[in-house]
């Protein structure tokens, strides 16, 4: 889009945000339905199982359903804006061999069939072409704002259907004129990304190709458009979406009691977590009765937090989502994924330079390039054709090499034959979820979480290694 066009955009957008912002924010979430759901296709299953019922349902119309549906979608889109800052509108594809494609490609080959024979006509006919042209400038008019009032007149002018079909009907109508306004409105309208394919466009001579390749460009002005609304939206967004999922979700709560069950049972396994473990704490270390005082009650935010480490050991498959953070379940199974290749990768590091001569694990630059040879022995950890087992095999194999070049270069007493051996054992043991030093490196990992969450100890009281246990 030119620099004057986006500079104008951005002015115009802000005073609209200022006005109305609840209404504003609903109407920028309406027709983006089909992109939101091509983003959910490739999140994990969220299929739900063993419902509990902790309020009777409600019979609710269909009506009432469809506007709740519509409000999470708007809601989830809204989301998805705010917390991705890559977001973006993508053009809609079809599969290749699909029906939908298929019968697509169908009909508008028969559309432009028609259109061709009734330019070939003597005298032409211009029924066909005169509707394109309305829809052209239909289009051309959605990329103004109201302060475009010269560009508005512009293509109103020139793009007067009862003028044109006048014009027609005399033998007067200059279809090349009118395409070249179309094309110099576009560039002047377009992003500067879209620049060559309008360019390309004056190359076209023939009217039928022509007309085709001017809607594939508008097709592609309207994503550029859409992702400059949501791109200039973003800000206000943020500043409203805590209070506006609120807002959504309680909508959601009166319209069905049982919506968010699974929330409640996330909340008060944390909860039982916490009093447990408090609990469990707040007895003498021998013999005695705990204090008269009773276990202490674990904060809201110590909850929450508790809660929130629990969803990175979450069983995606046998256990349904939390509702209110189901919109994010796939970057929790990103960062559960990233914290179990961690833990693997901290625990063979650790394994290895428990077994080398201090010398050898002192060094920062040995420690570096047997961390990235092992980092990229389990990049593909998260494909489900991965075994770690086998991986971890060939890691015992090359770390046992590296150990060993490293041991002859510093001068120290190579491996034997059988520190060989147990070192490739214990890397291999660490396949096992139950392994120690696999479980250390998870402790290790849950205190630091647990340290971001809660930065004041007093926050929460449970000790590390506990916390650890309960959320795993």
């Amino acid at each position: 889009m030119s620099e004057n066009l986006e500079k104008s955009n951005i002015n115009e957008a802000g005073k609209s945000k200022s006005n109305d912002s609840e209404q504003g924010l609903e109407d920028a979430m309406e027709g983006s339905d089909e992109a939101l759901q091509k983003k959910k296709s490739g999140s994990p299953s969220t299929q739900r199982v063993q419902r509990p019922h902790s309020s009777p349902p409600r019979f609710v119309t269909v009506e009432e359903l469809l506007e709740t549906a519509k409000g999470v979608t708007n809601m989830a889109l809204a989301h998805e804006i705010v917390v991705n800052g890559d977001f973006q509108i993508k053009p809609v594809e079809l599969p290749e061999d699909s029906l939908e494609k298929k019968v697509k490609e169908i009909v508008h080959k028969a559309f432009w069939d028609c259109l061709s024979v009734q330019l070939s006509e003597d005298p032409p006919t211009y029924d066909h072409a005169i509707k394109l042209l309305g829809e052209i400038k239909e289009t051309l008019l959605s990329f103004l704002l109201p302060g475009h009032t010269r560009l508005r007149n512009q293509i109103t002018e020139v793009l007067d259907l009862d003028l044109i079909k006048q014009e027609a009907e005399n033998g007067a109508l200059d279809i090349s004129k009118l395409v070249e306004f179309i094309i110099g409105m576009m560039g002047t309208l377009c992003a500067p990304a879209r620049d060559e394919e309008v360019k390309k466009l004056k190359d076209i001579k023939e009217i039928v190709p022509l007309f085709r390749a001017i809607f594939s460009v508008l097709d592609l002005m309207k994503v550029d458009m859409a992702n400059f609304a949501v791109s200039s939206i973003r800000p206000h967004l943020m500043q409203q979406s805590v209070e506006y999922e609120r807002k959504k979700f309680q909508e959601l709560l009166e319209k069905q009691p049982n919506s968010l069950d699974f929330v409640t049972q996330w909340l008060g396994e944390a909860a039982d977590d916490l009093m447990h473990q408090t609990y469990k704490n707040a007895l003498p270390a021998v013999g005695g009765a705990a204090g008269s005082g009773g276990s202490p009650t674990p904060s809201p935010v110590a909850v929450q937090n508790h809660a929130y480490l629990k969803l990175l050991k979450w069983d995606h498959l046998q256990q349904p989502f939390p509702e209110t953070v189901l919109m994010d379940q796939a970057r929790f199974q990103e960062l559960q994924l990233q914290l179990e290749h961690l833990t693997v990768l901290g625990a063979v590091l650790l394994v290895t330079f428990s077994m080398a001569a201090s010398g050898v694990s002192n060094q920062a630059t040995f420690a570096e390039k047997l961390k990235m040879i092992v980092k990229i022995l389990l990049t593909d950890m998260h494909l489900p054709s991965f075994h770690l087992k086998d991986a971890l095999t060939t890691i015992g194999e090359k770390v046992c090499l590296e150990v060993s070049s490293c041991l002859s270069l510093c001068g120290f007493t190579p491996f034997t034959t059988d520190k060989e051996i147990v070192l490739k054992g214990q890397i291999q043991a660490v396949a096992s979820p139950d392994n120690p030093i696999r479980r250390i490196m998870e402790v290790r990992g849950s205190v630091v979480l647990k340290k971001i969450f809660c930065p004041s100890p007093a926050m929460v009281t449970i000790s590390p290694v506990r916390h650890s246990g309960a959320a795993s």
